[in-house]
């Protein structure tokens, strides 16, 4: 008789533009390899669902848009469209080299509306994660400007992971997680290690962290932090930017913030 497969414990990990490029301009294949490298050491105990960022990033790589036309929603739609291949081809590449098969999942926030639109999510990315994929996730810009105009793909990762009801949300950004208003003031940001109440959080949230790729701040994380904790989801807010930092972050090695 076999032995019950284990149940591993779900990560949903959203990925920022100012990670992937590593604060550049353009995806960097170091940090992918990185961030595969540390999911591939753990994946006898967790599973990973990925909502990544950098499509536009990687098109202008390709083409110049914002030359010709000014640079509104309709651009940044064919930015993205145009970068989205070329991103999920990327992430193929530097998983597969790692042993690890990566896929892609377009979603809208209306999907979030609708009851079997949410059953289909639910559905594919289970089959997709039971049988050893990855699910790279973006939002369906080409018909949505949500995450365009708000967020870098906050909200979407706390409704992904509110949704398929994973064991913990990471977030990954430029920062130690959120710092006290004051210390960030002062040139020497001190982390807000774990959060109790959010009306006192929001009270210290500085947006001047955002990045020179991605339209969130921590503004927008706070908002997908209240969404995750609706849920009962326990959040982290980490620096994507170290080397190892999944795995730092788990075996409390680095300074981040802590949402149970």
């Amino acid at each position: 008789m076999s032995k019950p497969k284990k149940k591993k414990k779900r990560i949903l990990l959203k990925i920022g533009s100012n990670t992937l490029t590593k604060e550049s301009d353009q995806i960097s294949r170091g940090k992918l390899e990185d961030i595969g490298r540390q999911i591939a050491e753990l994946q006898d105990d967790y599973e990973f669902v990925i909502v990544s960022s950098g499509a536009k990033v990687v098109a202008k790589q390709f083409v110049n848009l914002e030359s010709t036309y000014s640079e509104d929603i309709n651009v940044k739609q064919a930015l993205t469209s145009i970068g989205q291949p070329h991103l999920i081809r990327i992430f193929q590449e530097s998983f597969r080299e790692l042993g690890l098969l990566a896929s892609q999942c377009l979603l809208s926030y209306s999907d979030f509306e609708k009851d079997v639109s949410k059953e289909n999510i639910v559905n594919t990315i289970n089959i997709l994660v039971d049988n050893g994929y990855i699910p790279i996730i973006n939002e369906n810009d080409t018909v949505a400007t949500d995450e365009i105009q708000f967020g870098d793909n906050d909200k979407l990762a706390a409704l992904t992971a509110a949704l398929l009801k994973v064991d913990l949300l990471i977030i990954a950004t430029n920062t130690n997680g959120i710092y006290t208003k004051q210390s960030f003031k002062d040139g020497s940001p001190e982390t807000i290690e774990e959060v109790e109440n959010f009306s006192d959080l929001k009270k210290e949230v500085v947006d001047e962290d955002k990045s020179s790729h991605g339209t969130g701040g921590m503004s927008s994380k706070v908002i997908a932090l209240e969404i995750a904790n609706k849920a009962n989801i326990e959040t982290w807010i980490v620096n994507g930017l170290e080397d190892n930092f999944i795995l730092n972050t788990i075996n409390q090695n680095t300074a981040f913030t802590k949402i149970e």
